[in-house]
């Protein structure tokens, strides 16, 4: 026994919500659910219990434009932001569409049918219309685990920050966190007040901006015009990295420097050997890091790991870092589309083998979009405009009565060898193999821009010639 609805939305987080309440509101009357794979709502905002959680980037653009953020502070902690994403789907009904507990295992497409066949782990089946897989694109089950040698000799507690133990005491315990990216920025000065030391070890450094955490213009002028001023100085800063990366790196690098406590210089510690934007660049809210090395609480080292001891980490130049307990923030997991196993007619989906269209969208996967957000801006910005688009799409094929929506790659398209986010991260290289790819095609390209894919997102045409219509007759 299956329950049909027309549109299945994967995922009750953050873009999972947003997605509801634009189905809601943009393309209304049309049956929805939403499959949420843990036991609450959420997503990251739940799962990630570390010790100081925030936001990575502001929260007036990372919040909903139809629900606008109006707490003081512009970088919220994790706690914040889950009651607020919990709030915004009570107030509009969405948590009445959520069944928790449903982790999606497999999605099966049958051009007949014009429908999707859903499974859980369960063995519980759904079908559905249109598919929306909004799950974010890394494992929930675990985080990235380097091999460092001699890791079994070590005799204290071995943490990753994705599965935090509520029992952990650091109290007074000498703290290595491996790591130099936005997750280990966020633990070094939440663990230093009750540490006795906690020591960031990189073996390349990130870049590093520090910005206030209090945001005085939102009861001046209103939260959507701080929204858009936040959305333009992101814009413009990114820019720069691209067109004058050496100008923007000297600049990051002369604020890091101002910061730091006398005797700790910017190389090799914050000088990173890529360009600005290369990587994301990691947010130190009211430079609370640079706060606990001036203290005395913290510091940085930088160097390859040889292997871990019995009380620490040997580093290959020789120095001994003394540790009672190391957290490894080395990163996440990535994956596609939730690893969901997907078929159509028959014939396995390897989402290696795609080619995105328009970011959202898959060449040959018939009424399938994944969301996903922007590497260089607020997740939600790119979040919001799939599922507005997503809307239009549907709407369309309403007004049009027609059953199935195909985006079809040019004959004519060549591969450009990127996958879908072109980062140089290490998260990120290690997710070539299963991440789709992108074509030379505009249409066919991941772009990283808000104000170009605004209008390209809410004005273009559906029938743009690389979308491919059919109507089949159904029993539905």
């Amino acid at each position: 026994m299956s329950e049909h609805v027309e549109v299945l939305v994967i995922g009750a987080g953050l873009s999972g919500i947003g997605a509801a309440y634009r189905l809601q509101t943009e393309s209304p009357g049309r049956s929805y659910a939403i499959l949420e794979a843990r036991e609450t709502s959420g997503g990251t905002w739940d799962l990630f219990r570390y010790p100081g959680v925030r936001s990575d980037s502001d929260m007036f653009t990372l919040g909903y434009p139809f629900r606008p953020w109006r707490e003081p502070k512009s970088i919220a902690a994790g706690r914040t932001i889950l009651d607020y994403l919990r709030d915004t789907a009570a107030e509009n009904g969405i948590d009445k569409h959520i069944r928790y507990g449903r982790r999606v295992v497999s999605a099966a497409w049958s051009t007949p049918e014009a429908r999707w066949t859903v499974r859980t782990a369960t063995g519980e089946e759904w079908t559905c219309s249109f598919l929306y897989v909004c799950t974010g694109y890394y494992r929930y089950d675990s985080g990235y685990e380097a091999d460092f040698p001699g890791r079994e000799s070590f005799t204290g507690p071995i943490v990753h920050p994705q599965h935090w133990p509520e029992d952990l005491d650091w109290t007074g315990k000498r703290v290595v966190i491996i790591g130099s990216g936005a997750t280990a920025v966020t633990l070094v000065p939440a663990m230093a007040d009750r540490a006795a030391h906690v020591t960031m070890l990189q073996r390349s450094p990130s870049y590093l901006l520090a910005l206030p955490t209090r945001e005085g213009a939102a009861r001046r002028v209103g939260p959507h015009v701080v929204r858009a001023r936040n959305v333009l100085l992101t814009w413009a800063l990114y820019q720069a990295a691209q067109r004058w990366p050496d100008r923007v790196a000297r600049a990051l690098k002369k604020g890091v420097a101002e910061q730091l406590p006398p005797g700790v210089d910017v190389d090799p510690h914050f000088s990173p050997r890529y360009a600005p934007w290369d990587q994301r660049l990691c947010v130190v809210p009211d430079g609370d890091l640079f706060a606990a090395m001036r203290a005395g609480q913290a510091s940085v080292s930088t160097g390859t790991i040889e292997s871990f001891t019995p009380d620490g980490i040997r580093l290959t130049g020789g120095e001994h870092l003394d540790a009672d307990v190391i957290v490894t923030a080395t990163g996440l997991t990535m994956v596609a589309f939730g690893e969901i196993a997907l078929t159509v007619d028959g014939r396995e989906i390897n989402s290696a083998d795609l080619h995105v269209y328009k970011g959202m969208m898959f060449d040959g996967v018939p009424n399938f979009a994944w969301c996903v957000g922007y590497t260089n801006a607020s997740w939600t910005l790119r979040a919001d405009l799939t599922s507005r688009y997503v809307c239009r799409l549907l709407n369309y094929l309403a007004r049009h009565r027609i059953d199935i929506a195909t985006p079809t790659l040019p004959a004519d398209a060549h591969d450009t060898g990127e996958p879908l986010m072109a980062l140089s991260s290490g998260y990120v290289q290690r997710a070539a193999s299963v991440l789709p790819r992108q074509s030379d095609r505009r249409t066919w390209r991941m772009i990283n821009n808000y104000l170009l894919d605004l209008p390209r997102m809410r004005l273009s045409r559906i029938d743009d010639g690389d979308m491919m219509f059919a109507r089949i007759k159904t029993g539905a």
